[in-house]
């Protein structure tokens, strides 16, 4: 091990795997090291279930009611990956698609009143969506077309409004839209998590909308993927990656110090041998005092030998409880997945309920999602501290990652990742580059 690195990645959550690939396609000489025996870290996918027991330290084995063991990949931190998002694009252009299968998630629903609704995201699902009244449905309609027609570029097609200056709150003033059409629009298509967009430009809303259209478009039954065997498998894809481009790898290996010199990374120490490097990733576990706590999450697991009530019986959905509708300041997600997905035994489904930490009381705040999911046959509660980094790394070469939170797709964790790329190497992460450079980085495979 007492090589010289051009990177050291430590912990193999998504984000540090997903560098990793990148930094070797590049060129780069990389090592990785997680301290865990499993790839994944804090997004791995727990096999078999005694193994979820033993981690939440629940007395006894599962009851046999439960299936076999190993016929469970269940998610420590629920997400789906948006369609046509970021992440999506990152697989495909490294090619990492081919050592995954995904399925469509079914349905994408919102509360409202106590009850869930399908989210209508086409004018023609607007039109019929028992969320609205019929005055309402029409503007919405027109609201929808201002947002598929909207182009940056193209004045005409803004209505006298200026992107970068008018407020989103004008926006929909402009279209005469209710305070439970806002809830929805923001929270489920443009999947912000409180209300503070409606202050912001409104660009970035119309960008969030859009994508969440075009990601419907691309399956029809919801804007969202899922990975066959669980997000565990993202991280070990972009593993093997890394591996065909050079890339150590190794598990299990106690990290017993990070070596600074002048302020500057120069190796990790592990088993009393030094690594050296030039530059180092890591989750904030590997190095706790350049992080700063931003918050909580609680994420509730929850097993079900039911599908979700009011779903017309799907086997896979999202719900989102706008935080208007319970009185919060942060909004509640639900992911539910099932056997359909090779993550559960047959006939039972995963729910897992997730938000931001507001009082002393969590599981209290998260009672409207845990009730929509009655009965539960066995919960596992867990509570995440966010970090994010206070050393941007520009003296030290050191780049922490955000840890993650409560959404339920990957678009922030993609964020994280290009902001880091960008420290690292002074430039901006450019898909449209990575898309021309695809064809000298993968030879003819990438036809």
């Amino acid at each position: 091990m007492n090589e010289e690195y051009d990177v050291i990645v430590l912990g193999t959550g998504l984000t540090e795997c997903i560098l990793s690939g990148i930094m070797s396609v590049k060129g780069k000489k990389v090592l990785h090291m997680d301290r865990n025996s499993y790839y994944g870290a804090e997004s791995a996918s727990i096999t078999p279930l005694e193994d979820l027991y033993k981690r939440f330290n629940l007395p006894g084995e599962p009851p046999e009611s439960m299936g076999k063991g190993r016929d469970w990949n269940v998610d420590l931190i629920p997400k789906f990956l948006m369609a046509n998002g970021q992440l999506v694009r990152m697989l495909l252009i490294t090619q990492v698609t081919r050592y995954l299968d995904f399925k469509v998630i079914e349905g994408s629903y919102v509360y409202k009143g106590g009850k869930i609704h399908k989210v209508p995201s086409t004018e023609t699902e607007a039109l019929s969506s028992s969320l609205m009244g019929l005055f309402e449905k029409r503007r919405f309609r027109n609201f929808l077309t201002f947002i598929t027609n909207y182009d940056e570029n193209d004045q005409k097609t803004m209505q006298g409004m200026d992107p970068q200056k008018t407020k989103m709150k004008a926006i929909f003033e402009k279209f005469s839209l209710g305070k439970d059409v806002i809830d929805f629009t923001g929270h489920s298509l443009a999947l912000y998590r409180t209300d503070d967009y409606l202050e912001e430009p409104c660009i970035e809303t119309i960008n969030r909308i859009k994508l969440y259209s075009e990601s419907l478009a691309r399956y029809g039954k919801s804007p969202y993927l899922y990975p066959l065997y669980g997000l565990g498998e993202l991280p070990q894809g972009f593993a093997r990656l890394s591996a065909i481009y050079g890339g150590t790898y190794m598990l299990n290996k106690p990290i017993e110090e990070i070596v600074i010199e002048d302020g500057k990374v120069v190796g990790v120490k592990s088993e009393g041998e030094i690594a050296r490097c030039k530059q180092l990733i890591c989750d904030p576990s590997y190095i706790m005092d350049r992080a700063q706590k931003v918050g909580q999450v609680i994420r509730i697991i929850c097993i079900l030998s039911h599908p979700i009530a009011s779903t017309g019986d799907v086997n896979s959905c999202q719900i989102i409880i706008p935080q208007n509708q319970v009185n919060r300041k942060h909004d509640i997600y639900v992911c539910m997945i099932s056997s359909a997905h090779n993550v559960a035994a047959k006939g039972k489904y995963v729910a897992i309920v997730s938000t931001t930490v507001e009082t002393s009381n969590p599981e209290g705040e998260v009672k409207p999602a845990l009730d929509l999911l009655e009965p539960i046959e066995q919960k596992f509660v867990s509570f995440s501290d966010q970090y994010e980094p206070t050393d941007m790394g520009t003296e030290s070469q050191i780049f922490l990652s955000r840890t993650y939170d409560a959404t339920t797709h990957f678009e922030t964790t993609c964020d994280d990742i290009k902001d880091i790329y960008q420290r690292m190497t002074g430039q901006e992460f450019d898909f449209a580059e990575m898309e021309r450079g695809k064809k000298d980085i993968f030879g003819d495979a990438a036809e």
